[in-house]
């Protein structure tokens, strides 16, 4: 069982998977806020029998699943609908996030949680022992996100701007990966915040 927790975060095409990637290769357990997000509406969930309450059951597929895209489409047209659907999902988010890292094998575990300084940062999260944010200029998440997904720059830039600003991560962070070169260049800043965090989760006893 993980005592230590260190929260992982970035903006969009930072390299934050990249550098979750490495962490696991060295041994260390991460629970993933995405694959939260589905876990906590599959069929049968509380979540989900509030969300078909709260926005009519047209929102579940056939099969009872969640219409994904169809919630989606609805929620990002009206911005007080996608306040109803977080306050429905982040908690339970939350919750599952922090029993995966709780039950983790590792000395330490990594919680990625891409929107944690949207989400209200440590003030919502105060579970985690640090913040790590995976920093990376502007400019680089542009070019990554067009060659990523191959979207225009003005699609691209809108992404960008619809996050926190790279400024209020930075002031979240606890420790920090730069990410604004080759992806080489990240294993010594990774290997060396291992070693860090082995350490602090071994002060705890």
């Amino acid at each position: 069982m993980s005592r230590f927790v260190v929260g992982l975060t970035g903006g969009i095409a930072s390299g934050k998977s990249e550098v979750t990637r490495r962490f696991e290769a060295l041994g260390v357990s991460v629970a993933d806020a995405d694959l939260a997000a589905r876990a906590v509406v599959t069929p049968g969930s509380p979540a989900l029998a509030m969300i078909s309450e709260r926005f009519g059951p047209g929102m579940l597929l056939g099969d009872g699943a969640l219409d994904r895209a169809r919630l989606r489409a609805h929620v990002f047209a009206d911005v007080a609908e996608r306040k109803a659907l977080e306050a429905i999902t982040h908690p339970a988010i939350r919750e599952l996030l922090r029993s995966q890292c709780e039950q983790a094998t590792s000395p330490y575990a990594i919680a990625a949680i891409p929107l944690l300084t949207e989400a209200g940062g440590r003030q919502v999260y105060g579970w985690l022992d640090r913040v790590l944010v995976v920093d990376a200029p502007e400019a680089f998440q542009l070019a990554r996100l067009m060659q990523r997904d191959g979207s225009d720059a003005v699609l691209a830039q809108r992404m960008i701007d619809a996050q926190a600003t790279r400024e209020q991560r930075l002031a979240l962070a606890d420790d920090v990966v730069s990410n604004a070169g080759h992806p080489d260049a990240l294993q010594a800043q990774v290997e060396q915040l291992h070693h860090a965090y082995l350490q602090l989760a071994d002060a705890l006893g």
